[in-house]
């Protein structure tokens, strides 16, 4: 999973990507001041691993992983160059979603780029410089696709598509509001890889006030919480001071320090989990003296394509898969004792893998 870390400058990005990454990317009080993406990989913190690992004395415990990008401070203009520009905006393209940071923390000594705090201002400014960047990959494609179709009439209804597309897009609207008539219509828009078309979490980095009552006094807050519920989005609280310094902290400091905050759980963990549910992800897991592993693969998937995770030659040659529920084979401390119990299942190529899972593949290549 890559998820690319956007907003506008000086609204706490780069604070808050070092937080979640333990990184030390540069942040500083003038606009632009991230001039090359900051990239960073991220364990997803899952027990299970632990647990399982150590009941099979695993030589190796290996987490799934998420790869945060920093990406520059995205002024007004920026699809038209101002700023950074239209090179920053090509790093957006190659991630699954894009969480977008919104200042909604008020300090006089923290420079914002628009003059004052105004959290739905700041996500249209943005939202408008990725559909002017969408538009021009609409009008290029469009362009391609109307010479194209002077040959081949059967381009036509790709033509009307990207036409009808570009109709709704130029009233200032998202990629991903836009209704198809079908899943054939769905699939194509989503092969051009454009911006808005990239499912969204937003992020509002409050005060270490607003975080304790959940911003319900914050007007900003608010308004987020409303336009995110309205969009069908996830929305989080953050503050990334507060992150930025439990990230010095070990496990045990930082599990203090949140208590003391009232608070259950950090912004990793709330990222992390929200990412998977707005990406429809889930893990199934592997077992044993070598390894304990968690796999990431999409809600729905058959056990073919999640043996495919692991090696193409046993997607090829899959024969079946022998499924556990991670509890019980925990609870009772071996796969012989779960076989014998009746609660390892022998499953064929029609089986939907489910969250927790712990599954040997068979196969023959």
């Amino acid at each position: 999973m890559k998820l690319g870390i956007v907003g506008l400058p000086n609204i706490g990005k780069t604070t808050l990507f070092n937080a979640l990454t333990k990184a030390s990317a540069e942040s500083v009080n003038y606009p632009f001041s991230t001039i090359k993406p900051n990239i960073g990989i991220v364990a997803v913190p899952d027990e299970r691993i632990k647990l399982l690992a150590a009941m099979h004395k695993s030589k190796k415990a290996t987490q799934a992983t998420i790869e945060f990008v920093d990406i520059a401070g995205l002024a007004k203009g920026a699809s038209a160059g101002e700023g950074l520009g239209n090179q920053f905006l090509s790093h957006i393209r190659e991630v699954d979603a894009i969480v977008h940071v919104v200042r909604c923390f008020f300090d006089e000594n923290v420079i914002h780029v628009d003059g004052s705090i105004d959290s739905l201002r700041d996500i249209e400014n943005l939202d408008l410089e990725l559909v002017f960047s969408d538009l021009e990959i609409l009008d290029r494609r469009i362009a391609k696709t109307e010479k194209a179709a002077k040959a081949d009439k059967a381009l036509n209804n790709e033509l009307n598509l990207l036409q009808r597309l570009k109709a709704h897009m130029e009233e200032g609207k998202s990629a991903r509001s836009f209704e198809t008539n079908d899943e054939d219509e769905s699939k194509f828009i989503r092969s051009i890889d454009l911006l808005t078309i990239k499912p969204v979490i937003f992020a509002a980095n409050v005060s270490e006030e607003d975080l304790a009552d959940n911003g319900k006094n914050n007007p900003n807050v608010i308004k987020m919480q409303e336009h995110a519920h309205n969009l069908g989005s996830e929305i989080f609280l953050v503050c990334a001071e507060i992150e930025q310094e439990m990230a010095q902290l070990d496990d045990d400091e930082r599990l203090m320090f949140l208590e003391d905050l009232g608070l259950g759980e950090s912004s990793l963990d709330k990222l992390i989990k929200t990412s998977y549910r707005t990406l429809g992800l889930m893990s199934f897991l592997t077992t044993g003296e070598d390894e304990t592993r968690a796999w990431t693969i999409k809600i729905g998937t058959k056990a073919p394509k999640a043996a495919g995770k692991i090696h193409s030659d046993i997607e090829r040659g899959f024969i079946r898969a022998e499924v556990v529920n991670y509890r019980d084979l925990l609870d009772l401390g071996s796969q012989a004792a779960a076989r014998e119990k009746g609660l390892v299942g022998v499953e064929g190529k029609e089986y939907v893998v489910k969250d927790g899972d712990v599954i040997n593949f068979r196969f023959n290549v």
